[in-house]
């Protein structure tokens, strides 16, 4: 239940975000061109907040937090003053449209430039890029255990988290990937990843076990990390740094073994025996364990300890280096949104690697609780996507309307209303038809 109104919370958190600042993007401009902004509206249906500045504008915060609009005064729907005519959306040159239809895109990608730039100043925790025992394709590849990989088709890897991100979408187009790797013995040497070898039909984290690449095993001591508040160990007194030696004189060699040890010793009683090194003083704490769902139908016995951080590795850069870092982690980004994009068009890639909200709030969600650095990370590449879709030429996206502008620029005259209008249900099926399947897609993924 945590999780899930977690995952309410950073959904609404981050669409909030993202929303606001493409509708910010299409105010200002119109705003600056002299157009009269008559809504601003984040959100649908019914309005949960309401005021109105000195301008005339209202701006709205709605109860389906879904989406956003500007409502400009436009003569194409409703009737303007004559007094009112220069302030008329319709009534500006079409370049002043254009841009106003791309500010919002473009604002997105700002927020994205800038999200990466203080996630790279903030430094994002990860882990180094050594692999573990590999198996499938992997293995067959050549790869062994230890091998620290350097390079992804000549673009250097620092984390294991950018790897294994530009593995997933090189798997996605069944992709051969060159991989410089320096080996357990220190020998530096070039592999290929054979990713065309994977199945057709295998996607998403089928396709990435198939790969059969994993971190190394991390040697994590038995340190308490943090502590649940209303857990077993606080109750107990543990305190967060304490080194747990024995659970009912069974000695405990790393965090790993904790859990299994208290399963095996638990069956027995649910009150344990702790041995405890805190500030070089060994001490005896006896804790009584508690059951919950495994989430399998079956039940497991917790502690209510938290790991310590294993990160080995941090992304991060200085102030001024953090700017080139941002635009070239932008734009790699970029280029592979649009890249899985294009293939899942042509039939490339399958369309059940297109993810919707339910998605979106579940790793919203993860990524919070990974820390600032990593929800920085997780809202860059959302509004990249936001800005993306938006441009696609489709009517009802931003998108359609720079197509419908471009074709007036060229033929010297708007549009005629007839084909907007064919456009706009065109576009709305187009959408809710792409929406429905996101949504299938995420209902599937659960249901597995």
């Amino acid at each position: 239940m945590q999780t899930f109104f977690g995952s309410v919370w950073w959904l609404i958190v981050t669409l909030g975000l993202l929303i606001t600042f493409h509708e910010y993007g299409h105010y200002v401009v119109a705003r600056h061109f002299g157009v009269k902004v008559l809504r601003f509206s984040i959100g649908f249906g019914r309005p949960l907040w309401s005021r109105r500045d000195r301008h005339g504008t209202e701006f709205v915060v709605a109860a389906i937090p879904l989406g956003g609009y500007v409502k400009m005064l436009d003569e194409r729907e409703s009737d303007v003053a004559p007094a009112d005519l220069a302030g008329a959306h319709n009534r500006k040159p079409v370049l002043q449209r254009m841009a106003i239809a791309a500010a919002g895109p473009a604002f997105n990608l700002i927020f994205a430039i800038a999200a990466l730039w203080l996630m790279f100043m903030v430094g994002r925790p990860d882990y180094q890029p050594v692999i573990g025992a590999p198996t499938g394709i992997a293995a067959a590849s050549g790869f062994q255990a230890g091998d620290r990989l350097l390079a992804l088709d000549a673009a250097p890897v620092e984390t294991w988290s950018e790897a294994i991100m530009t593995i997933a979408h090189s798997a996605l187009a069944r992709r051969d990937l060159q991989v410089a790797v320096r080996a357990a013995d220190g020998d530096t040497e070039t592999r290929t990843l054979h990713l065309s070898r994977l199945p057709a039909g295998v996607e998403g984290g089928q396709a990435l076990d198939a790969v059969g690449l994993s971190l190394r095993p991390l040697q994590i001591p038995a340190t308490v990390g943090g502590l649940a508040a209303d857990g077993a160990a606080a109750a107990a007194g543990v305190q967060a740094g304490d080194r747990i030696l024995a659970i009912n004189d069974q000695p405990v060699g790393g965090y790993a073994e904790i859990s299994p040890l208290i399963q095996e010793q638990a069956a027995t009683s649910p009150t344990l025996a702790l041995r405890i090194e805190r500030d070089g003083a060994t001490l005896s704490l006896p804790a009584t364990v508690r059951q919950v769902p495994a989430g399998d139908g079956t039940t497991r016995w917790v502690l209510g300890i938290e790991a310590p951080d294993a990160h080995d590795a941090v992304l991060s850069h200085g102030p001024l280096a953090a700017v080139p870092a941002a635009l070239a982690e932008a734009w790699k980004s970029t280029k592979t949104t649009v890249s899985v994009l294009k293939r899942m068009i042509t039939g490339e890639v399958s369309a059940k690697n297109l993810s919707g909200v339910i998605t979106i709030a579940q790793v919203a969600n993860s990524s919070a609780q990974m820390g600032m650095a990593w929800f920085l990370s997780f809202l860059a590449v959302i509004s990249l996507n936001l800005a993306i879709l938006n441009l696609l030429p489709v009517p009802v996206l931003d998108g359609g309307h720079l197509l419908y502008y471009l074709i007036e620029l060229v033929k010297g005259s708007p549009v005629s209303e007839r084909a907007q209008i064919a456009g706009q249900y065109v576009g709305l099926v187009l959408l809710v038809a792409m929406m429905g399947l996101a949504f299938y897609n995420d209902i599937l993924r659960l249901a597995s």
